[in-house]
């Protein structure tokens, strides 16, 4: 089973079983904190991964070498 059709098949009442244990787990003060520092981290992944790319864009592509013919 690929985990990317796990996460696809969550429906309304599988996410409200989740957000009800977080709120367990966490508390209902402490869950928006949480939530804006993943958005944080996501937004901070996403810009990195643009300058990498940036970078090799403008760095274009490797040259080959010398052929041994």
């Amino acid at each position: 089973m690929r985990p990317a059709f796990v996460f696809g098949n969550l429906g309304l009442p599988e996410l409200l079983i989740i957000l009800f244990i977080l709120v367990l787990l966490f508390g209902a003060k402490r869950l928006p904190e949480l939530a804006r520092s993943l958005g944080q981290s996501i937004r901070a992944f996403k810009e990195g991964t643009a300058e990498v790319k940036k970078l090799e864009d403008k760095a274009g592509s490797p040259q080959e070498g010398p052929s041994s013919s």
